[in-house]
């Protein structure tokens, strides 16, 4: 059984003449290209810690099939804005999952882009927690509810906005929490 026990965040961008080597590019801007990545879906393991990504790159060595939550967004549209973000809502309770949402579009900002990741891994976890909640409320009114519950304890996001290139170019931007054994 393999069960991460630490994790970081990393984001990037990267333009090239191909759509695949914009990706690459982007995989090198986020300090993962020497890893083979695996997506999953979007549970924060039990147990698990966070770790700056200086310390996680550490952990990883070239070729290691390494698992995470990833979101990306690619065009070749110059001047088309994109964006991709993870967000994080972890629970009070220790031994207890958290939860990891991904977003990716066109037209938001970093910022907007991350409060809406985080709003979704708030809200997913919140479902499971049982939290009364009006989906229709401004996050921050939510946010308030959640912390005032006292069963979430923090959420965060990381996001990665960029202009698609001029020049016949591909734009990819990448957002993603990475998965250590």
């Amino acid at each position: 059984m393999y069960v991460p026990r630490y994790m970081f965040f990393t984001k990037g961008v990267g333009v090239a003449k191909e759509k695949l080597s914009s990706f690459e590019n982007a995989l090198r801007s986020a300090r993962i290209a020497h890893l083979n990545i695996v997506t999953v879906s979007s549970i924060f393991p039990p147990h698990c810690h966070i770790l700056d990504i200086e310390t996680g790159l550490q952990r990883l060595e070239a070729g290691e099939i390494t698992h995470c939550v990833l979101a990306k967004e690619q065009t070749n549209e110059p001047g088309r804005r994109i964006v991709a973000s993870i967000g994080l809502a972890l629970p009070a309770e220790k031994g207890a999952y958290g939860y990891l949402s991904e977003h990716h579009g066109f037209g938001q900002t970093e910022f907007d882009a991350g409060e809406y990741a985080e709003d979704l891994a708030a809200s997913m976890l919140a479902n499971t927690l049982g939290i009364e909640f009006n989906p229709n409320e401004d996050y921050d009114e939510r946010r308030e509810i959640y912390k005032m519950s006292g069963k979430i304890v923090e959420s965060q996001n990381i996001s990665q906005a960029s202009l698609g290139a001029e020049g016949n170019m591909w734009t990819t931007v990448l957002a993603a929490a990475i998965f250590i054994k």
